[in-house]
């Protein structure tokens, strides 16, 4: 348990605490039992390691022989070694697991491309990649829910403990898919979190064909083919024309009637959009959920500092910190 070791009651810095816990359903969940049961610690360090790597001139010189790049390649071979060896074990083992590395394992490549099976390599990279895509985000994410309904004047955490209430009344205590589909007040509340400080600031995209866009002032712009084209979800979120009031932590804004998001294409993209959205938007709510249902569920909060400043410094752009004082308690 978790939270078990938080005990009665106390303060603690919630990202911080929040990401040590999303890391740990993600490894499990994606990396596999063998990672999570006895390889934690260890992988938990390199993965560190690997974030410590991931800074704004990473994006213009990668390959920058500075300390943090190289503390990061070298946690990026330990890893792979680490994955290849548990990825062995399993295929002379003959045992087949029910996890994200099961999948990538079994996966085959179409026929126009020879059909073969992945590698050890492929499998280890894919691993890394949903790792990262599933933890950062997801922390993130959780702590601007956390802090922006504590800070809600409009009773963002009396209504989603009250909804916690009526589940438990309905369904139990188990947290299932069909549980977890209901609870819309906390599924906005997520959404407008992420629609204020979405973690990825910027989205790219190749423009395989020319093309022209025109704008609100009837300009019209041509994108020639082969050009990188970019938008900010942190700016397109702060659009009036788009959601009243923008600055202002308002979750019934995806709820009926208003629901800003589906009165154009594209409003809200916190989660990207077009052909390549993200494939783990089912997963991230899944994740957020499940923690916040359980916090919700047996802790009373209320921040001791303001809600905190976005850091810009990182890559993937969180809260800087923010204590939380706690009070166990049972919904």
């Amino acid at each position: 348990d978790f939270f078990g070791k938080w005990g009665q009651e106390g303060v603690v810095e919630l990202k911080s605490s929040l990401s040590e816990l999303t890391v740990k359903t993600a490894s499990r969940t994606l990396l596999g039992r063998e990672i999570r049961e006895s390889m934690f610690d260890q992988v938990s360090d390199l993965i560190h390691a690997l974030d410590a790597g991931m800074m704004p001139i990473s994006v213009f010189f990668p390959y920058l022989p500075i300390p943090a790049h190289n503390n990061r390649d070298r946690a990026r071979k330990e890893l792979a070694g680490i994955f290849s060896k548990v990825i062995q074990t399993r295929r002379a083992a003959g045992r087949s697991e029910h996890d994200l590395l099961q999948h990538f394992m079994d996966c085959k490549y179409r026929s126009a491309y020879g059909g073969r099976g992945t590698t050890d390599e492929e499998v280890s990279g894919m691993l890394i990649a949903a790792l990262f895509a599933g933890q950062h985000t997801s922390s993130i994410t959780s702590a601007w829910t956390g802090y922006f309904m504590l800070a809600d004047k409009g009773g963002s955490w009396r209504a989603a403990v009250e909804e916690q209430q009526r589940i438990l009344a309905q369904h139990g205590p188990e947290l299932s898919m069909e549980v977890l589909n209901d609870m819309p007040v906390l599924h906005a509340c997520i959404t407008e979190a992420l629609r204020m400080y979405p973690p990825l600031i910027m989205l790219l995209r190749l423009a395989k064909t020319s093309f022209s866009v025109t704008d609100s002032k009837g300009r019209t712009f041509v994108i020639p083919k082969g050009h990188i084209t970019a938008t900010s979800p942190g700016f397109q979120h702060q659009i009036p024309t788009l959601f009243a009031e923008p600055h202002s932590f308002q979750p019934d804004r995806f709820e009926a009637p208003r629901e800003e998001d589906k009165k154009r294409p594209f409003t809200f993209i916190g989660f990207g959009g077009g052909r390549h959205g993200c494939l783990g938007t089912n997963f991230a709510y899944l994740q957020i959920k499940t923690i916040w249902s359980t916090i919700l569920r047996n802790f009373d909060m209320q921040l001791v500092d303001p809600v905190p400043e976005p850091d810009y410094d990182s890559m993937v752009v969180g809260p800087k910190p923010c204590r939380i004082r706690f009070q166990r308690r049972r919904v």
